[in-house]
């Protein structure tokens, strides 16, 4: 598995430590790197993706929720969710990954963390989110100035 890939799924395991269970974010990330040794560049990666987010799940689960209307963010499994949230933050909010790594990151650990399906699932709700890739940023960024 490639380097970066492993630091999205320590954030990806520590998102969904969170949402399930609400435990501290620093702790459930100081935990997650102590089981795997990243080292102190791709540790940063993970930081800022898992830091970057949190505040902005609100505001991610709206954009989803309004530009893949058809896929439900109740009826969504947590990590399916969480893998979303991940892809979306890095391709509208940190603006650092072009739209097809991040949907090719997000399908990749669909296939390592999420069900049979979760795979195709993830491909498909973001192939809608990056046919709008620009009015989802700026939906982002608008939530998040309120």
């Amino acid at each position: 598995m490639k380097a970066r890939t492993r630091a999205r799924g320590i954030a990806l395991q520590a998102l969904y430590e969170i949402d399930l269970v609400d435990h501290p974010p620093v702790d459930v990330f100081t935990q997650r790197l102590e089981a795997e040794d990243l080292g102190d560049e791709l540790a940063e990666f993970a930081r800022q993706l898992l830091f970057g987010i949190l505040p902005l799940r609100e505001q991610l689960d709206q954009v989803i929720a309004r530009y893949a209307p058809e896929w439900p963010l109740d009826q969504i499994a947590a990590i399916d969710r969480n893998i979303l949230r991940m892809a979306v933050w890095e391709f509208a909010v940190q603006g650092g990954t072009p739209v097809k790594v991040a949907i090719n990151e997000a399908v990749e650990l669909a296939k390592q963390f999420g069900s049979d399906s979760a795979a195709r699932f993830v491909n498909g709700v973001l192939g809608s989110l990056a046919l709008h890739q620009n009015e989802v940023a700026q939906q982002v960024r608008k939530n998040q100035a309120s």
